[in-house]
């Protein structure tokens, strides 16, 4: 009894601080007679409506809870960053731009950081929009509807895959494009093209994050949540970790439906059926459009590639299954988590010592290996040769069976699977104590002339 008042208490407040952030549009008297100006007002009134009944559909689920009161939603207890932060903040850098937002990077009084995501006053919607009805005012005002939903969206859903929301301010007296600002953790952009040129290890782990947080969205405390907009733009990796920043277009609802022809899930390549339930929902739409566009924007560039030979009846089977929609996010999940344990297994390498046996044991020591010769790819070193590997039997396999190989280094560094990292070199080097590394050199019985 006593958190359902609480509850019913948060949200006539919440609504409350909704109706003093976002007060409502002018009257129609106010207006320009116009047809597209009344139409404007109209949009305005339906984004306006559209965010107040998601806030209360939050407070109304089994969400709730999660909500914190309105004084904190607005940085004031110290919880969030608020507007005061806001003008402390220094050395303001333009990041990057989208149809609707804009983000900067600036530096907090503690020297922390931060990511400062606002309305794009120069962006496809406002300009589009400013096109349409020639009213700048109305038409920015329209698009901080998306950005309080966004930064409602971050507050409510609490998984390592969702980015950070350290604040929000809305503030008039604030220059226009930072009138709304949502005060984000600072992550870099995902390029595709360099993930291509990593090592299969790490892009896996961006499979394995995704996946994960995919599972969070098909089971949120909102509800099953689908991503519209779901490009590798919409991602970021903080501290090499995959997080979605840009969900401002996600959706809890699932289409209503007679018949299960009204549940057609259509991609461009690709058309799939949805069963209507007998609620008249499209039941798992959601998750199935989540799961299928993982598949085609990141499985089918980062999995396969480069993968590991006894991994790649594993890699196949996910592909498939998740190309056709046959495995749902659970059995995905389940698949990946088999595929890290065979892989953190050593994957059935061999336990005898084919190869280690041809090289000297120099412990106590690494090489100065800088500026190698000897090239491997992918590398986690682009300059030279560095791999991560089960044991020494395994670097010393990969180095045996490359002729320009002579030694290897393996020191006291692991991946985020526990494996050794390996440093391969052709060149002879300067011996240089380290007591946490060794060093296996082929024996001169070996070296291939």
């Amino acid at each position: 009894m006593k958190n359902t008042i609480i509850l019913c208490g948060a949200a006539v407040s919440v609504l409350s601080v909704f109706s003093l952030l976002f007060p409502r549009p002018p009257s129609r008297k106010s207006f320009v007679r116009s047809e597209r100006q009344a139409e404007l007002h109209r949009e305005i009134l339906e984004s306006r409506r559209d965010l107040l009944l998601f806030l209360s559909s939050l407070l109304e689920g089994s969400g709730a809870d999660e909500l914190l009161l309105p004084g904190d939603i607005m940085g004031r207890t110290g919880t969030l960053l608020g507007c005061e932060d806001l003008t402390y903040v220094t050395g303001l850098q333009y990041v990057g731009s989208g149809f609707t937002k804009l983000v900067h990077k600036g530096t907090l009084r503690n020297g922390k950081e931060i990511a400062l995501k606002s309305v794009h006053n120069e962006g496809n919607d406002v300009t589009r929009c400013v096109r349409r009805y020639g009213d700048p005012a109305g038409c920015r005002s329209l698009a901080t509807y998306k950005l309080h939903k966004e930064v409602t969206l971050l507050r409510t859903l609490r998984h390592p895959g969702v980015i950070t929301l350290h604040g929000h301010c809305y503030e008039n007296s604030l220059a226009p494009n930072f009138r709304v600002t949502a005060m984000l953790e600072l992550g870099s952009p995902l390029e595709m093209i360099q993930l291509l040129q990593t090592p299969w290890e790490k892009r896996f782990k961006i499979c394995l994050e995704l996946v994960n947080l995919l599972h969070y969205l098909a089971n949120s405390p909102m509800g099953s949540i689908a991503l519209l907009d779901f490009q590798p733009r919409q991602f970021v990796l903080v501290d090499e970790n995959l997080k979605v920043t840009d969900i401002d277009d996600a959706t809890m609802e699932e289409l209503e439906c007679n018949t299960d022809k009204d549940c057609t899930l259509e991609f461009p390549s690709r058309t799939f059926a949805v069963r209507c339930s007998r609620a008249g929902r499209c039941t798992g739409i959601n998750e199935k459009r989540n799961l299928f566009n993982a598949y085609r924007f990141f499985f089918t560039y980062l999995l396969p590639h480069a993968a590991p030979p006894a991994l790649q009846p594993l890699l196949l089977d996910i592909m498939n299954a998740t190309g056709d929609l046959s495995y749902g996010i659970n059995e995905t999940l389940e698949a990946f988590q088999n595929v890290l344990k065979l892989y953190k297994s050593g994957m059935n390498h061999q336990r005898r010592l084919l190869y280690l046996k041809d090289y000297m044991l120099i412990e106590g020591y690494r090489l100065n290996e800088t500026n190698d010769d000897f090239r491997c790819w992918p590398s986690y070193n682009h300059r030279g040769c560095a791999l991560s590997v089960h044991n020494s039997e395994e670097a010393a396999e990969f180095c045996s069976k490359n002729p320009n190989c002579h030694h290897f280094v393996i020191g006291h560094q692991r991946t985020w699977t526990g494996r050794l990292m390996a440093t391969f070199t052709s060149s002879a080097h300067k011996l240089i104590p380290d007591a946490n590394s060794r060093v296996y050199m082929k024996k001169p019985s070996n070296l291939k002339k």
